[in-house]
């Protein structure tokens, strides 16, 4: 913790808020993910794209605030988006 002024000790409370917000936003964003592949491992359609749309909400929510970065956030939704397509067209 920090020592002696009051700014630094507000700075560091500051600092631990947007560390917990954050780290509870990137575990969301997991969570939606892994929930999203398993369903298409399943070749569970419908369930699959519900959790598609839930899952990129959640991502662009996340690079919105700036907890991931753009790229990041687009490259993972590009990926979950052909892993859905390929399980369409195999079906």
């Amino acid at each position: 913790m920090a020592g002696k002024s009051s700014s630094a000790e507000k700075r560091h409370r500051q600092s631990e808020e947007r560390r917990i917000r954050n780290k509870s936003a990137k575990s969301s964003v997991r969570t939606s993910v892994k929930k999203f592949v398993v369903l298409a491992q399943q070749k569970n359609i419908p369930e699959a794209e519900a959790a598609l749309k839930d899952m990129i909400k959640k991502i662009d929510s996340a690079a919105q605030k700036g907890i991931i970065k753009k790229n990041a956030a687009s490259r993972k939704k590009s990926r979950m988006q052909l892993l859905f397509n390929s399980l369409k067209t195999a079906q």
